[in-house]
């Protein structure tokens, strides 16, 4: 066993129970419990089966550490709870799901309570100069948005301004965590938030939360995007800059970055110049410079940014996917070529000036779907798909091109010829070792469909809600459509469905399950761990009635059960830490619980309403696995 020494100080500021006299700088031993492992195999755990484990968060998987081809330690493995959205953390004198206004007061739902988001959604535990901080996103508030019968009010918002959490994080000796204190992260100087969804970290340790613009996209939109649209502007004028300014769609969807110092203080920083889209997240490879996005939606694409320099996210050029299909229309999977067409280059700055300064019919020529109908003349107008299965009518204003590409790249992508017809996409990650990167399709439908009645349909396969995740070839010295280097090493070259990662529909049976129970449905958080040359899949699952994080070997193909969350919730804040102070852990949190699938029985939900606060949802980990050399 490797010994390390270290300040008392700092033992103490982890949490590992050193008393006593001495001074700040005395050393103290501290044992090295981390393991140079040649394998590391998850051992499945079943799927549950009675009321008690389908009403609660828990595993009692295990996992092999292999030193040599023959010899392992086996661990057992437990779900901890960090702490709730209705727990007040340390001194904090708010729930660590409340939700606030510009000035960081507390916001109050219809009927005074303080108003409180149920989905826990990304986690990024950061290790500070040796202590450890988790930045966590707020993702919506469920059951105001659902309208429960209970909180219907006319004239209430169907969503909230969202918020991220900074907490600190204490872990003893055996490696047990514990929230300590926490804070809500202030986003007045970026606009506010909305919709915190899946985040990642970035190469440089940084957390990178991805903001999920589904209602304030459609900005000049007819009908129901419109109205929705309205609606989210009016929440966050209303709530969240309680009626001092008004909301500007083209401040929201951008990924957010936050730096983590080591006294707890954060810089926070709306990258702009990785442009506005309904993104999951987006994850910076290890080149410190090129980021691939998960784009969450209807008809959606696959974005690219190459920064100017590594670790800089405020100045880059993007770049949109366009596929070709080289397996025959209706496989099971897509397989094919993908080429990259630049959208343009910009920095932060500009974009900031484009949002602040530009509408939607500043940048484009439009026509509504009811004019076109009513024999408007389309002469010059490109009609695509982007964001929802309703035809757009567009033409580019002059000049508005680098406008368009930052403010609406999946408009302007969809305008330039590239692919616009993935469905839900969802996660991004990386094995960097194989030079493969994952993306998650959800459920595999709509735009993925052949479709006959427009003119690109560049993604054919079969149906399947059960959904799949992607592997895409990364390669160096690609060029642009227009001939162009691009200017990375990590563009992706070609993409296919490994068929361990692909769901299987099946008939609903006695729990309501559509999707095999043990196999991946409906994936959305995955996160890649080069230690344990798994990928990690977390379930946002209609399909499913319980939904589990699963571990994929990506060497071995072993496919393991590893956490199961209460009924009807969604599997969130998915990352895997390697190795921190000695010991490894998968964060995962779960949300919106109790939101049964429409084929979950009658009995069963009736049971299990009574069991689950559907009000409340948790953050927390995975523990009791070692950490990895």
């Amino acid at each position: 066993m490797n010994k390390k020494w270290i300040s008392l100080a700092t033992a103490v500021a982890l949490g590992l129970g050193f008393a006593g006299c001495g001074s700040d700088d005395e050393q103290v031993q501290l044992s090295d419990t981390s393991v140079s492992a040649t394998k590391v195999e998850f051992v499945s755990m079943a799927a549950p089966s009675n009321y008690t484990d389908m009403s609660r968060a828990y595993s009692d998987a295990k996992v092999r550490v292999y030193t040599s081809a023959t010899e392992y330690t086996q661990h057992e493995l437990s779900y901890n709870i960090l702490f709730g959205v209705k727990d007040k953390v340390g001194n904090s004198e708010n729930y660590a799901g409340q939700l606030y206004n510009y000035k960081m007061e507390p916001l109050k739902d219809p009927f005074n309570e303080p108003l409180i988001a149920e989905t826990p959604d990304s986690n990024s535990l950061l290790n500070i100069d040796g202590k450890l901080f988790m930045v966590s996103h707020l993702e919506y508030d469920w059951i105001l948005s659902n309208g429960v019968q209970a909180y219907k009010q006319e004239g209430w918002y169907s969503r909230s301004p969202m918020n991220m959490i900074l907490t600190d994080i204490e872990q003893d000796a055996k490696g047990n965590l514990k929230a300590v204190a926490q804070k809500p992260i202030d986003h007045s100087s970026v606009e506010g938030g909305w919709i915190f969804c899946f985040g990642s970290q970035t190469p440089w340790n940084t957390h990178l939360g991805g903001e999920e613009d589904y209602d304030l996209y459609f900005t000049e939109a007819s009908g129901k995007a419109a109205a929705t649209t309205v609606a989210g502007l009016k929440a966050m004028t209303e709530l969240y800059w309680d009626n001092t300014k008004t909301a500007n769609p083209y401040h929201y969807g951008y990924n957010q970055e936050v730096v983590v110092k080591a006294d707890g203080t954060y810089d926070l920083h709306k990258r702009y110049a990785m442009g506005k889209g309904t993104w999951e997240m987006a994850k910076v490879f290890g080149d410190g410079k090129t980021a691939l996005y998960g784009d969450d939606g209807t008809n959606v694409f696959l974005l690219m940014f190459v920064g100017d320099k590594a670790n800089d996210l405020s100045v880059g050029t993007l770049y949109a996917q366009k596929f070709t299909q080289t397996n025959a229309a209706g496989s099971a999977t897509a397989e094919g070529t993908m080429s990259w067409i630049k959208l343009g280059h910009a920095t932060e700055t500009q974009v900031k000036a484009f949002a602040d300064t530009l509408t939607f019919a500043d940048i484009f020529d439009y026509l509504t779907p009811e004019a076109v109908t009513a024999g408007a003349d389309i002469t010059g107008y490109t009609v695509i798909k982007a964001g929802h299965t309703g035809k757009e009518y567009l033409k580019l204003k002059t000049g508005m091109e680098t406008a368009a590409a930052f403010l609406e790249p999946r408009r302007l992508a969809a305008m330039k010829g590239a692919t616009t017809e993935w469905n839900k996409m969802e996660g991004i990650t990386i094995d960097e070792k194989s030079k493969k990167a994952y993306m998650a399709i959800s459920y595999q439908d709509k735009g993925m469909l052949a479709d006959a009645t427009f003119g690109t349909d560049h993604i054919q396969v079969a149906k399947n809600n059960c959904g799949a995740t992607y592997e895409i070839t990364l390669a160096s010295g690609q060029k642009d459509t227009d001939g162009n280097a691009i200017n990375s090493d990590y563009v992706g070259a070609s993409l296919m469905a490994p068929v361990g990662l692909v769901g299987e529909p099946i008939t609903a049976d006695a729990l309501g399950n559509t999707c095999h129970p043990d196999k991946i449905a409906n994936t959305d958080n995955i996160f890649f761990s080069e230690k344990m040359r798994t990928l990690f899949v977390g379930e946002d699952s209609g399909t499913h009635t319980n939904n589990f994080v699963w571990a994929y070997n990506v060497d071995t193909k072993n496919l393991a059960r590893i956490l199961s969350v209460p009924a009807g919730a969604e599997c969130t804040g998915l990352q895997v830490v390697d190795n921190a102070n000695g010991h490894a852990y998968v964060m995962s949190n779960s949300q919106h619980h109790a939101d049964f699938t429409g084929t979950t029985p009658t009995t069963l939900k009736d049971v299990l309403g009574t069991m689950i606060d559907k009000h409340d949802a948790n953050f927390g980990y995975i523990g009791g696995i070692p950490g990895l050399k």
